[in-house]
C-alpha cells in the first residue's frame, strides 16, 4: 500500500517562510526557485519586507596609476554574494572603460569621452557619447516618485560635469549635461520635468578659484541634488552641488582646508538624509555632517571620531589607511588597510573584511535585488546613441 501523500503547506505560508531569506544570499532563492517565488506578488512582497537593497558586489578604481591586470573583471566588479553579474560580450566593451558611479541598479563606465550604462542584473548596457570633455558623471533613475528597489530596467538620467578654464583670466566656468536616453534621438536644451537626451550646458557656475578638480570618487545623492567633491587652490576642499530640480549649480565650503583632512576624503549621504563628510587622522576617522540650523543656515558639526586601531585588525599601523567609499543612505564606510578592504558600520561600530588588500582609489557598491527571472532574460544589443 503506498504510502499517503506528504501534507501541502499553503502558498501564503510559504510566502511567509520565503519572505525571510536573506537578500544578500541570492542562492538560498535560486534553489528555492518555484513558480510562487518568480511572480511579481512575491517579487513586491520581499522588497517590501526587507525594504533596501542589499550589497551584491562592488566596482572599483585603481589608485593613481594602477591598471587593470589581464586577470581584471572587464567592469572592475566583484561580487560579495554568490551573485553572478552578466557581462557583455567583447564587442563594444572596451576594457579602458572605468566605472565612474553606480545608483539604482545601473552602472556608469567611462573613459572621459564615452560613457557606457550597464545593467549586471541582465547584461543589457547603452553606450553614450559624451557632449563635452566631462570630469565628474552620475547615473539615477528618472522617474519620479520611484522607491529604487526595482526600477533598473527603467527610464534614467546621467549627469556629466565639465570645468571649463578661461586662458585670460584664469577663472573657470562649471558646467553641467543631463541626459535620459530613451529614445534615439538627442533633445534640445533640457526642461526641468522632460530630458529625451543630452541637453546643451543646462547650468553654469563660474568659479573663481586656482586649478579646481573634480575628485575621481562618486557623487552622492541628497534631497534630488548630486554632489561631487571638489579640490581648488592648491589646499582648498569644496563640494560642487548639482540641483536636478532647480537645473542650478553652487559650492559649498568643507568644514576643513586640505592639510587638515588626510587624503582622501569621501563625501557621504548619511541615514538621516544629511549631506557627510568622512576623513582620517592616521588611525582616527573622523565623521563630519552638514545639518539646517533653526536659523535656516546649514553649518557642519562634528559627529564622531572612531579609532580605527581599537576597531579594526591592523598589523602594522604605519602602514597607510585609506576610506575609499559609502553606502549611499546609511552610515556604512569601506577602508582599507594592511590587512584587507573592511565595511564598517558607523551606528553599531560592526565591521566585516570584503576582500584582500588592494591600491583602490574608490569602492562603488552594487545594490540590487537578485531577480533570477531577469537573469535569465537574452541580453539586448549595444545600443549607441549621440
Amino acid at each position: 500500500m503506498p504510502p499517503p501523500p506528504l501534507p501541502t503547506l499553503p502558498d501564503e505560508l510559504l510566502e511567509e517562510i520565503f519572505l525571510r531569506v536573506p537578500p544578500d544570499e541570492p542562492e538560498h532563492l535560486v534553489r528555492a526557485s518555484l513558480g510562487l517565488l518568480s511572480g511579481a506578488r512575491f517579487r513586491g512582497l520581499y522588497r517590501d519586507f526587507h525594504g533596501a537593497p542589499p550589497m551584491l558586489g562592488f566596482l572599483y578604481n585603481w589608485l593613481f596609476f594602477g591598471g587593470p591586470k589581464e586577470d581584471d573583471p572587464v567592469a572592475n566588479f566583484v561580487p560579495t554574494a554568490k551573485f553572478g553579474a552578466l557581462v557583455p560580450a567583447a564587442d563594444g566593451w572596451d576594457r579602458e572603460y572605468t566605472p565612474w558611479d553606480c545608483r539604482h541598479g545601473r552602472v556608469l563606465l567611462g573613459n572621459y569621452t564615452g560613457l557606457v550604462v550597464w545593467d549586471p542584473m541582465t547584461g543589457r548596457r547603452m553606450k553614450l557619447e559624451a557632449p563635452v570633455s566631462y570630469v565628474g558623471a552620475a547615473v539615477l533613475c528618472a522617474v519620479r516618485g520611484c522607491d529604487h528597489r526595482a526600477c533598473h530596467e527603467g527610464p534614467f538620467r546621467v549627469v556629466v560635469i565639465n570645468l571649463d578654464m578661461n586662458e585670460d583670466d584664469g577663472d573657470c566656468v562649471a558646467h553641467a549635461c543631463v541626459s535620459s536616453p530613451v529614445t534615439n534621438k538627442w533633445s534640445e536644451p533640457c526642461s526641468d520635468s522632460h530630458f529625451d537626451g543630452w541637453s546643451k550646458p543646462c547650468s553654469a557656475l563660474h568659479l573663481v578659484m586656482t586649478d579646481p578638480f573634480i575628485d575621481s570618487l562618486p557623487p552622492v545623492l541628497i534631497d534630488n541634488a548630486l554632489h561631487f567633491r571638489l579640490t581648488y587652490d592648491d589646499e582648498r576642499v569644496g563640494i560642487l552641488k548639482y540641483d536636478l530640480s532647480s537645473n542650478c549649480l553652487s559650492l559649498i565650503d568643507a568644514p576643513l582646508t586640505r592639510p587638515a583632512i588626510f587624503w582622501p576624503a569621501i563625501l557621504m549621504a548619511m541615514e538621516d538624509g544629511s549631506l557627510g563628510l568622512a576623513h582620517l587622522g592616521g588611525l582616527t576617522l573622523y565623521l563630519w555632517s552638514r545639518q539646517m540650523g533653526s536659523d535656516g543656515v546649514a553649518l557642519w558639526t562634528r559627529r564622531k571620531v572612531i579609532s580605527l586601531k581599537e576597531l579594526l585588525p591592523i598589523q602594522n599601523p604605519k602602514k597607510r589607511i585609506s576610506v575609499i567609499g559609502s553606502v549611499e543612505g546609511h552610515d556604512i564606510i569601506f577602508v582599507t588597510t594592511d590587512l584587507g578592504i573592511y565595511e564598517i558600520n558607523l551606528k553599531t561600530l560592526r565591521w566585516k573584511k570584503l576582500w584582500k588588500r588592494e591600491n583602490f582609489r574608490s569602492l562603488i557598491p552594487y545594490m540590487s535585488f537578485y531577480n533570477r527571472q531577469e537573469m535569465v532574460r537574452p541580453c539586448k544589443a549595444l545600443t549607441t546613441y549621440g
